[in-house]
């Protein structure tokens, strides 16, 4: 089973625990250049489209991008006028240009080295001059110590077991999920295995100086790498 199928009707519930709000303030400060707000904000990788709504309640226009059917129609489902569009970060395809893109809770550890660079390129391409792209992923150590790990999250009607396992020479975080759902007197099991990779933060910048990022700036805060990268003005590349 793809990622995120059978949870993507339960996610918001299992993430219940993630402030978003001061998701929002971070990504605001973050994207915003010489003190100049951008006005129409790519969301990368949105998911069910919290912070997407977060974000536009406070003005700014939004898209949302998602490889994910299933969590795009949990977005849909929240009020707000809001673009969401079906498609791949390696694929991704715009009308036009946005003033700054964000990317958040660690969606680009899902893509390995290849499709992360074809990705890093598609978010240039549509980026305009000046504009800055934010994002944030798990550090190294975190994923590597996750290795061996098993977590239960049980909420009424509803049980979520996963194991993690760390493999070094993909460096790679396998995530097995089980997912207990609650329906009558009898419970359904669905499973999916999620896949991280691990970065280097100059592995990264490296990343984001082939597809044309300068100024990148990162910040630790506990276990995540939030970074920032801004495509040149024309006459600086």
């Amino acid at each position: 089973m793809s990622a995120y199928e059978s949870l993507s009707a339960c996610y918001d519930a299992l993430t219940e625990d993630v402030d978003y709000a001061s998701l929002a303030d971070r990504y605001e400060a973050n994207v915003t250049n010489n003190g100049k707000q951008p006005e129409l904000i790519l969301d990368l990788a949105c998911g069910t489209g919290t912070l997407t709504h977060i974000l536009s309640t406070r003005g700014y226009q939004m898209i949302g991008v998602d490889g994910s059917a299933e969590m795009l129609a949990q977005a849909a489902e929240k009020t707000g006028d809001i673009l969401y569009l079906h498609q791949s970060l390696t694929e991704l395809d715009l009308y036009g240009t946005v003033d700054a893109a964000i990317c958040t809770l660690d969606s680009l550890n899902y893509l390995p080295p290849e499709e992360l660079e074809t990705a890093l390129g598609r978010v240039a391409l549509f980026l305009v001059p000046g504009g800055t792209f934010a994002f944030d992923l798990h550090t190294p150590e975190k994923l590597r110590g996750l290795d061996g790990e098993l977590f239960c999250d049980e909420r009424e009607n509803l049980v979520c077991l996963w194991r993690c396992s760390f493999d070094e020479a993909e460096r790679a975080c396998y995530y097995d999920f089980d997912l207990f759902e609650q329906a009558g007197s009898l419970w359904r099991r669905n499973s999916e295995t999620h896949v991280q990779y691990a970065y280097e933060r100059a592995e990264i910048r490296e990343k984001l100086e082939q597809a044309g990022f300068q100024d990148i700036r990162h910040q630790i805060c506990e276990d995540r790498i939030f970074i920032t990268a801004t495509r040149p003005l024309k006459g600086e590349i």
